[in-house]
């Protein structure tokens, strides 16, 4: 099956970008919903993660403290790569039981760390939600109430934008509003369809 990989940088929107495409009946699988499945009560991964990081990086319903794991993996390099190296195989395995699972004609890998993660090598095309970094600063502050810095160190961890729209096969502007990207997906999903029915034939 055609697979389209989704990706963009913090506060660029790809979330929107993704709601258009469900809108359109096209099965969207969320690289994050897999990394939230991976660390659920009960998971290995979870386990491993309490006794790497010590109990309190859990909260008291014993489900992972997200917030404050990623500000301890993104003051230090050591512990987001061994956290890396932990969670993107089992991320991956969920990601491609997902898809297998999709009934679209084609389906969307919709991933912040698309190219960084390796999980373009699941996918057939790269799809790039591009905006510029004073618009990702802003959005994503308005969004989570993170600090410029916090957003700036998210984004030095990601591939520079510049790197990121080199590897893009399709590129969505998403500086202007909700409807103009609403018009660049529906451009895009005629494309894919036809893409998916040449793979088919």
């Amino acid at each position: 099956m055609l697979t389209i990989g989704l990706t963009g940088g913090i506060g660029s929107g790809k979330s929107a970008a993704a709601d258009c495409f469900r809108d359109l009946g096209i099965n969207v699988v969320d690289a994050d919903w897999a990394a939230r499945v991976v660390v659920q009560p009960g998971k290995p991964a979870l386990e491993k993660i309490a006794t790497y990081f010590g109990a309190g990086i859990l909260l008291e319903n014993g489900e992972l403290d997200r917030a404050k794991l990623r500000q301890r993996v993104f003051q230090d390099e050591g512990e987001r790569t061994w956290l890396e190296e932990l969670l993107h195989p089992l991320i991956r395995e969920e990601i491609v039981a997902a898809l297998q699972a999709s009934a679209s004609p084609y389906a969307i890998l919709e991933s912040p760390l698309l190219i960084e993660s390796g999980q373009y090598q699941l996918v057939q095309r790269v799809c790039v939600v591009d905006v510029p970094e004073e618009v990702q600063l802003q959005r994503a502050g308005r969004r989570d109430g993170n600090t410029p810095e916090q957003i700036r160190k998210i984004m030095a961890a990601q591939l520079p934008r510049q790197e990121r729209l080199a590897r893009a096969d399709d590129i969505l502007d998403n500086a202007g509003d909700l409807a103009s990207l609403g018009d660049q997906v529906t451009e895009l999903h005629r494309k894919y369809l036809q893409l998916a029915k040449s793979a088919d034939d």
